[in-house]
């Protein structure tokens, strides 16, 4: 197994030198000295809070149960180091994974990752409990999305073997997604290459986020290149794989290109979806191709994959932004037929170019069905409707501004 390949050598090693092989987060202003521990006074905590806590100063044997409900009881986070200290002195001490979580999550909404760091020492040291991988996929996210403490989620990765639980290949790819959302793509390779030595077999999500941070990177002749990784590492791409590349390619203004892949994505019989559309739709918008993206969204029907709102939207924003409006009424009419819900924007852009071009009857009618849809103006809109009903009032019968009046 792959587990067995790793030597305690090896793990001397990763865990001697992992932060020398991370460069970009040697200078991380999280990467100061962790103090010792220091042990507060056990007599403190107990003046203020609940009375459960005073079962900690009584002799009579405690399950993990009641202790759990201690630790529920404690509002004060700066009072939880003391009565973990209180309870790890009695002889009825037992770390559960369970009081751990429940201790740790308090730390880190109170932001005290200092106090974490040095409980995941302690608990290293002690090794009188197996911690599962979801313990360390929470404790890695309140490192990473919580505290910002990126350095420290990729340490407890590579130190998960110390505690005698060997990391799943979805709590590596919880360490990459971290590292590409905080765009530390140098980071990404480096941590992927370890893979072997943790024993993590590499999944197509695994890759999906490598290609994702390549193009994210602005790499995307790169991230073609992971395709040929796949079956290496006995994968095969997904809808995702290809979408995430075709992005890549609009984000670049190589729609053509982006085409083409999803042409060689059906090959390998894998289905587009709406995203994939979508995509396409708004890389032609980009570049003004209006007829293309609405011939598109036609073709998406008749392939069986129906448009979503937000296929309807790409479309609608290109009509407005070439001042299309009657166009981009129809679409709009259109969704309201097939029962897909326009957004607020959608109405106030429709609002605001009919308005511009003084049609007022046009606003009317987006008017009422923004209204009905549940959205109200604001008063930056109604100013502008105010404004095109009076320039075009010998026009109109001005049903629209008794409307407003009455509103």
């Amino acid at each position: 197994m792959a587990k067995s390949m790793i030597s305690r050598s090896l793990l001397s090693s990763i865990k001697n030198s992992h932060l020398q092989k991370f460069p970009s987060l040697s200078h991380h202003p999280n990467t100061t000295k962790i103090p010792p521990f220091k042990p507060h006074s056990f007599s403190s905590p107990f003046s203020t809070i609940s009375p459960p806590l005073f079962k900690l100063t009584h002799k009579d044997w405690l399950s993990p149960t009641e202790i759990l409900k201690i630790f529920e009881n404690i509002k004060d986070p700066d009072s939880i180091n003391s009565v973990l200290n209180q309870y790890s002195a009695r002889k009825d001490y037992k770390p559960t994974e369970p009081l751990f979580t429940l201790v740790i999550n308090n730390l880190a909404c109170a932001q005290d990752f200092v106090s974490i760091e040095n409980i995941m020492e302690k608990l290293k040291r002690e090794k009188a409990c197996r911690f599962s991988d979801d313990f360390f996929q929470n404790v890695i996210k309140k490192y990473g999305h919580v505290g910002g403490r990126i350095r420290l989620a990729i340490e407890t990765l590579f130190s998960m073997p110390e505690y005698g639980t060997w990391p799943s290949v979805k709590t590596f790819n919880i360490v990459l997604s971290l590292l590409v959302n905080n765009k530390l793509f140098d980071v990404v390779h480096e941590v992927y290459m370890k893979a072997p030595d943790l024993g993590i077999e590499i999944e197509t999500c695994t890759l999906n986020i490598l290609i994702k941070g390549l193009c994210g990177n602005r790499k995307v002749e790169f991230a073609l290149q992971l395709l040929d990784e796949f079956p290496k590492q006995r994968c095969k791409p997904n809808v995702r794989t290809y979408s995430t590349l075709m992005h890549g390619l609009c984000e670049e203004g190589k729609v053509d290109e982006a085409f083409e892949l999803m042409g060689r994505m059906e090959m390998e019989g894998i289905e587009a979806d709406a995203v994939s559309f979508n995509i396409l739709i708004s890389g032609l918008r980009k570049q003004g191709r209006l007829e293309e993206g609405v011939k598109l969204l036609e073709t998406m029907k008749m392939r069986g994959c129906y448009p979503n709102a937000g296929s309807y939207q790409e479309v609608l924003y290109g009509l407005l932004d070439a001042e299309r409006f009657i166009e981009a009424k129809e679409v709009i009419g259109r969704m309201v037929f097939e029962r897909v819900d326009p957004s607020f924007d959608s109405f106030k852009k429709l609002i605001h170019g009919f308005c511009k071009v003084k049609m007022v009857k046009e606003v009317d009618w987006a008017l009422k069905h923004m209204l009905r849809h549940g959205f109200v103006p604001k008063r930056g809109v109604w100013i502008q409707i105010v404004d095109c009903v009076l320039a075009g009032k010998n026009t109109c019968d001005c049903s629209l501004l008794s409307e407003i009046i009455d509103s």
